[in-house]
């Protein structure tokens, strides 16, 4: 799935596009005990409990493709009887109808998800009548040739309200306010199945995860099948042990600010493309190359590429890799941190005999916020 078409399916959880059929929770304390499980029609609960609900939704499908949300494929195997996709297939044809299929469903979440706090599932069942689109991109509501048959699970931790002092309107006296125990945004989740090409796709699915450091491995292949993805850490991880390994000693302020501004340049030339941008084994070879890493050092690449992933060609998302938002030099006692889009402005210079990074300045200048003269109004 991509951007647009996460987006499409987020607009659905307003009240007045509100397709959902059926809710169901599971509130589970901090020994892994079901305390409460339920389930009732969607369109019977209340109009502020229900905006609260569609509030949740909509952060389950909330943040950046590759960090926060994961696009996943299903092995082959897992579509097989008793597979894990097959499961979820037959979850969701139930309308969550069936309480030994949800109850399951419960069981291997608490199961494989690592937490040491209660927390509330919730799982819903909508369909989705998507409306042609004309060229321009207007939707055409009476147009409508297809239906998005989904489901979409949120994991919410529950946590007591914090101590402190309240007014008792009632009997007229600030006291101790009531503590009870309140229902935070999702930190997991995930949608079944993918929306693709506008389209119902049984073979994928988008996961979510509030913390991209926090992607829960275990959890992800015991509920979904296959291989847990790298998570945008070790994404970044891998890549800077890659560049570490292969530059060496060669390693110098030059080739490294090359290297932070072509991968931007790379990601702001995509910036309009609907998928996120990857780059494969040969793509950060060539980055390397293309920053100025001499051909000598780029033939320990291979090597120390397979070394850091595994020998596994994984795919990098540029995003996960790059420093879009700051470039930062350190010394031990001096951190310099410049626009990303003025490196320019930072150098490295011989003065005197000894290494010197020179920083280019117009003529204003802040010490500690207050104005101070340049070196050439003296």
């Amino acid at each position: 799935m991509n951007k647009a078409e996460t987006l499409e399916i987020k607009k659905q959880f307003t009240p007045d596009r509100c397709t959902i059929d059926n809710i169901c929770g599971c509130y589970v304390d901090h020994e892994k005990n079901k305390r409460l499980t339920f389930r009732k029609a969607f369109g019977s609960i209340p109009d502020e409990e229900m905006f609260k609900y569609l509030d949740i939704f909509q952060h389950t499908l909330a943040g950046t493709f590759g960090k926060n949300l994961i696009s996943l494929e299903f092995p082959m195997e897992q579509e097989q009887p008793g597979g894990t996709q097959d499961f979820l297939l037959t979850l969701r044809n139930s309308r969550l109808a069936d309480d030994e299929l949800l109850d399951e469903f419960y069981d291997k979440i608490i199961a494989n998800y690592v937490n040491g706090e209660n927390y509330y599932i919730i799982v819903i069942h909508a369909v989705y009548d998507i409306p042609g689109v004309t060229r321009d991109g207007i939707e055409m509501e009476d147009a409508s040739d297809n239906i998005y048959d989904y489901m979409l699970c949120s994991i919410c931790p529950v946590k007591l309200s914090k101590a402190g002092l309240g007014y008792n309107e009632k009997d007229n006296v600030i006291e101790e306010r009531y503590r009870d125990w309140v229902v935070d945004a999702p930190v997991k989740g995930f949608l079944f199945p993918a929306f693709i090409e506008r389209n119902t796709d049984i073979h994928n699915m988008l996961y979510f995860t509030k913390k991209p450091d926090d992607l829960q491995p275990e959890f992800v292949e015991a509920m979904f099948g296959g291989r847990a993805p790298i998570s945008a850490p070790e994404q970044k991880d891998i890549f800077d042990a890659v560049i570490q390994n292969t530059i060496g000693e060669d390693a110098d302020y030059d080739i490294m600010r090359n290297i932070h501004d072509n991968l931007n340049d790379m990601i702001e030339d995509h910036e309009g493309d609907p998928e996120p941008l990857e780059l494969n084994k040969k793509d950060v070879k060539q980055l390397l190359s293309d920053s100025g890493v001499s051909q000598e050092r780029l033939n320990y690449f291979d090597e120390n590429y397979n070394k850091c992933t595994g020998n596994e060609d994984y795919p990098l998302l540029a995003s996960n890799i790059a420093s879009v938002k700051k470039f930062e030099v350190e010394t031990p006692d001096v951190v310099i941190k410049v626009k990303p889009d003025r490196t320019d402005l930072v150098e490295t210079r011989i003065v005197d005999g000894r290494q010197c990074l020179v920083i280019e300045v117009d003529d204003h200048i802040e010490v500690n916020g207050i104005n101070v003269r340049t070196f050439m109004n003296k």
